[in-house]
């Protein structure tokens, strides 16, 4: 396809599929539980934490940590004790990601938010930066222990040329705005120019079979292999192009 037939398809797809309807069998569906801003913070961090497989299975999962929490993230967090803790650790939660995981990140999160009104401010990009490349980096120097623990593979780190789907797809639900409901847009002093497509096979395939990129590996450079051309189409929204390469993926409607 030529460049405007091909941005006139992927808008198409991308209206097609960014609408209510996509909720409810995503994991945007948990953090959409909530309206208090600390809660869908809390509760989109965990969802997007352990989205891998299938996605059922990981809003299965994502309840479970809900129902841990009381359906009260925020105030779980804030307010824990050792006790709750004690009762999370042996506890089974989503794969690799176990009880042991859930309670380091309580503990981080209890940290973060004794100082930090909202996550927001912990992702902030430099206005000399491209994408979130740095400021994910930021964070995790920010959410992390220095002292190694088993919990630091599940915050994935792009200086590592890790494509950090999850955390991208986490920043695409906080900071996108637009009419749809299905993103929430309530990190109002970050600009959604900087967002990138969350890499995956879904996502990576169908980017391949359009040529979108040419690189073969779902990693880092890949990702900005992938900004360089959606930005093209869209350099004020380029996200919103995830719902089109994600739909497509996932529908096999593009074969």
């Amino acid at each position: 396809m030529k460049f405007e037939e091909l941005k006139d398809f992927l808008d198409e797809k991308a209206d097609q599929y960014n609408n209510y309807d996509f909720i409810e069998n995503d994991p945007v569906q948990i953090p959409h539980r909530f309206s208090l801003k600390q809660d869908i913070e809390i509760a989109g961090f965990l969802s997007a934490t352990i989205s891998w497989g299938n996605r059922r299975s990981i809003i299965k999962s994502a309840e479970k940590m809900l129902d841990i929490m009381g359906n009260s993230p925020y105030d779980f967090v804030m307010n824990f004790s050792e006790k709750d803790l004690k009762s999370i650790q042996d506890k089974s939660i989503h794969r690799t990601f176990n009880g042991e995981d859930f309670t380091y990140f309580i503990k981080q999160f209890n940290k973060i938010y004794k100082e930090n009104e909202s996550l927001e401010n912990l992702f902030k990009v430099e206005d000399s930066e491209i994408n979130f490349l740095h400021a994910i980096e930021r964070f995790r120097a920010s959410f992390l222990d220095t002292e190694k623990h088993r919990s630091h593979k599940h915050v994935s780190s792009p200086y590592k040329n890790s494509s950090s789907k999850r955390i991208v797809m986490f920043l695409r639900w906080m900071v996108r705005k637009d009419k749809r409901s299905v993103d929430f847009g309530i990190w109002e002093n970050i600009d959604q120019k900087y967002l990138s497509i969350p890499l995956d096979v879904h996502t990576g395939n169908i980017s391949r079979k359009l040529n979108l990129i040419t690189r073969t590996q779902n990693d880092w450079k890949t990702v900005e292999e992938l900004d360089l051309v959606i930005r093209q189409f869209d350099d004020k929204d380029p996200a919103k192009y995830d719902f089109a390469l994600f739909g497509l993926g996932v529908s096999k409607e593009f074969l």
